[in-house]
Parts: structure tokens; C-alpha cells; sequence
């Protein structure tokens, strides 16, 4: 595949999955919370344009789900609720600040349960939704942080040298011997666990960005000590400019590919480390959802084996992390060929 299209492809979806992560409760149709304990681990519903009589409609529906005594649930074709765009619906909160009840859409009178429930009768789809911004801005969140840290850590190192280079550069061979997973688990188990939501989100994205500004460090270090010899940076030193001028007009410019290069990278693998932490517990817990603690029912083997849509939240990670990383190897590919 050509560099250019790899590159304009995987920011398309890239940014059509942050769109959609970004207004959660307009895509998603229902309350991520909501429970319905009579519809538990409801398969999804089937979408149809052709009604069983063979008649076709121009707008998609969905039959309604019928209990069966053993628990199983199936159509009930004497009912046809149709999609609507656009409907009035739970309300939400709009960037956190404005009431909101629109949402992208919805059934007449049904409720259309694309990706199943849980065990709770939850809707799998909006609890994706609403699961996939905690997870991804959390990842966003701790990669900015670390991105901050690196970036200013390997500037100061790079720059001024000597005796600051070598304690920064050794505090950053500690930081990346340490195995970064087993000390998110050791520092996150000192943490109480009986704290709110947003205390806790805040923690983890903490502790990720915390650990993860080793390599971003090393790098913008390499390139400073190279900017820094260039002639026209010389030049300026020579004519009185000051430390902070040579560092933001002449020397910090040329580290802002590798960092950008570093945050496609950086974003999958914090999103990751956010999904194990909830995983296991440590993380945004229930009824908060996050894509984590979605996947954690899949301890339970009976879940793994019986409800195939209990693994889409994986499925959802996959799709990020292949377009962050095909970002990152068009953007890195780019920025060599542009420094050979």
C-alpha cells in the first residue's frame, strides 16, 4: 500500500473511532448503566430490510426478542420495530456541561440491542461506547503526560550535559529495567480501592504516564545533543541568546516528529495498560464501564464459551491498536526518509 494512503487511511479511522468515543452518549443508544435482569446475555438482535412474508422496506428493523422458558431468546415476527435517526432517548450530558436526550439512533417502541447484554441485561454496544472514551483517554491523558515528562527530562539532559545528563540518563536506566506492568500492579495495590470513579481514572492515568517517559526521554535527548552543534544554534549562542530562546525557536522544533511519532506508539500500548489494570480489578471498576472490566466477565469460562459478543470489546481494541500502529510506521517511515 502506497506510504501516503496507509498513512490518510489510518487517520480516517482513527479519527472516526475518536468521533465516536468523543460524544458517547449520542452514539450510544441507551444508558451504559441501565439494567433489564430479564434479558440477560441477550444475544444481538438481527437487523432486517426483508420481513418473513418476503416483503422488502426501505428502512432497517428489528423484531422483537421473546423469552423462552429455558432462558433462550428468539423473534417474535408479529412485531417489527423500525430504526429512527435521531430519536429522544436517555439523557446525557454533552462535554459533561448541557442536557442532552438526541441520539444517533434508535427503534419505534423496541429496544435493539446490537452487540447482546451482559449479565446484568446491560446494552453491550452503548457500554462499549461509553467503555472505549475511559479507555482511550486514559491512554490519551497518560501519553500526554508522559510525552511532557520525556520531553522535558531529555531536553534538559541533552542540552546542558555533564553531570545532568549522566543522573537523568541513570534514573532513566532504573525506570526502563524496572518490568513497567508488575509496578503499575505493585503501586496501584498500596492504592485504597474504595475510591470514586473519577478519583480512580485520574490514579491510573497517573501512574501510566508516570512509568512511561523513559523512552520519549532518550530520543528527544539524541536529537537535542545533535541540534545543539548546529551551526546557526552556535551562531545564536554567540549572539547572547539565552538558554530558553536557543531551546524553543532553534533546538525543541526538531524533536516534534519523534514525539508525535512516540504518541501513536505511546496511546495503544497506555490503552492497554489501563485494560489490564481494569482487567484485573485495579482499574475503573463497575458499574463505570471501561474496556477492561468489560472483558473481565471472560474469567468466567462459561461466559467464554457460551456468548461470542462478550469478546467484541477485544475486537475493538484490535482496530485501534492495528490503525495507531499503521499511523506510527507511515509517520516513522516518513521521517526517515526525510532525514536521509
Amino acid at each position: 500500500m502506497n506510504l501516503n494512503v496507509q498513512l490518510r487511511t489510518g487517520l480516517a479511522v482513527l479519527a472516526v473511532l475518536h468521533l465516536m468515543l468523543l460524544f458517547p452518549g449520542f452514539v450510544a443508544p441507551y444508558d451504559p448503566m441501565e439494567q433489564d435482569r430479564t434479558m440477560s446475555f441477550a444475544s444481538p438482535t438481527v437487523v432486517h430490510l426483508r420481513d418473513q412474508n418476503g416483503s422488502w422496506h426501505m428502512r432497517p428493523f428489528i423484531y422483537a426478542v421473546a423469552v423462552n422458558q429455558d432462558g433462550s431468546y428468539t423473534e417474535d415476527t408479529r412485531q417489527k420495530h423500525f430504526f429512527r435517526a435521531f430519536p429522544s432517548g436517555a439523557p446525557y450530558k454533552l462535554f459533561g456541561l448541557f442536557h442532552c436526550t438526541v441520539h444517533l439512533f434508535g427503534v419505534d417502541g423496541g429496544r435493539a440491542i446490537l452487540m447482546g447484554t451482559d449479565r446484568y441485561g446491560r446494552d453491550q454496544f452503548s457500554r462499549l461506547i461509553y467503555g472505549g472514551q475511559v479507555s482511550l483517554f486514559a491512554g490519551l491523558l497518560a501519553a500526554l503526560l508522559s510525552l511532557f515528562l520525556g520531553a522535558f527530562v531529555g531536553a534538559v539532559s541533552g542540552f546542558y550535559g555533564r553531570w545532568i545528563d549522566d543522573g537523568l540518563m541513570r534514573l532513566a536506566e532504573l525506570f526502563l529495567a524496572l518490568p513497567w506492568l508488575y509496578l503499575l500492579f505493585a503501586v496501584r495495590a498500596f492504592l485504597p480501592l474504595s475510591v470514586p470513579p473519577a478519583s480512580t481514572f485520574f490514579l491510573v492515568v497517573l501512574i501510566i504516564g508516570l512509568v512511561g517517559w523513559v523512552r520519549p526521554a532518550r530520543l528527544v535527548r539524541g536529537v537535542v545533543l545533535s541540534a545543539k552543534e548546529q551551526k546557526y544554534v552556535l551562531a545564536a549562542r554567540g549572539f547572547g541568546a539565552s538558554d530558553l530562546h536557543l531551546l524553543r525557536r532553534h533546538i525543541l522544533p526538531h524533536t516534534y516528529s519523534v514525539l508525535l511519532t512516540q504518541a501513536t506508539l505511546l496511546v495503544p500500548q497506555f490503552v492497554l495498560a489501563e485494560v489490564t489494570l481494569s482487567f484485573l480489578g485495579l482499574g475503573v471498576a463497575e458499574p463505570i464501564p471501561s474496556w477492561g472490566n468489560m472483558l473481565s466477565s471472560l474469567q468466567q469460562y462459561h461466559v467464554m464459551i457460551s456468548y461470542w459478543w462478550m469478546f467484541l470489546p477485544g475486537i475493538a481494541l484490535g482496530v485501534l491498536f492495528l490503525n495507531y500502529f499503521t499511523v506510527a510506521d507511515a509517520l516513522q517511515t516518513k521521517v526517515q526518509s526525510a532525514s536521509t
